[in-house]
């Protein structure tokens, strides 16, 4: 039986599937082929992702990863919240969101508001400023993303949404901001 060659996306996709443990050249050993590692290749992807975002928002705005991570986690909220929320929603050290919060109240972009709950503690939410940047800044982000994104069909976009959600409820990472309120634990 004849075999049809496969387009080339789908003959690198195959070959990546069978591809991330490789044979080395001494008999029995295996060797990790990191760009066909899942791992790594979701680290490498959001690494330029970020990067490429950022551009949106540094020179423009002078804001840096981190910051910018500060900004988009108070902004979609409704209410105020802790730094360690903020860390917890975006897997960024606390100490690393303590710095960033620090310059944007430098800024005057986010300011600290006492918990009414308890008054020891105090909460983060963006000033009249932070939020006129945040709206100003989220369209020019999510136009970014679609020039990121245009190399996929919408039907792709979609499954990779879903994929992406299923690998996230499996490492049990919240997903929406309304289930991210509900867990007392961000």
């Amino acid at each position: 039986m004849a075999r049809t060659s496969l387009p080339p996306n789908q003959a690198r996709q195959r070959a990546a599937a069978d591809a991330t443990l490789r044979d080395d050249t001494a008999p029995g050993k295996k060797r990790l082929d990191l760009f066909h590692f899942m791992p790594f290749r979701l680290n490498r992807l959001a690494a330029e992702v970020s990067s490429a975002l950022s551009v949106e928002y540094r020179a423009r705005y002078g804001l840096d990863i981190p910051e910018w991570r500060v900004l988009a986690t108070l902004g979609f909220r409704s209410d105020a919240c802790s730094a360690q929320y903020i860390a917890h929603c975006t897997r960024t050290h606390k100490s690393t969101i303590s710095r960033a919060v620090s310059a944007l109240m430098e800024r005057q972009i986010v300011e600290r508001v006492e918990n009414e709950d308890d008054r020891r503690e105090f909460r983060l939410q963006l000033t009249r400023k932070g939020q006129s940047l945040y709206e100003e800044l989220i369209p020019r982000l999510q136009r970014k993303e679609q020039e990121i994104l245009s190399c996929l069909s919408a039907s792709e976009r979609k499954e990779l949404a879903k994929l992406l959600g299923k690998i996230e409820a499996s490492l049990e990472l919240v997903q929406t901001s309304e289930e991210a309120d509900a867990k007392e634990a961000y």
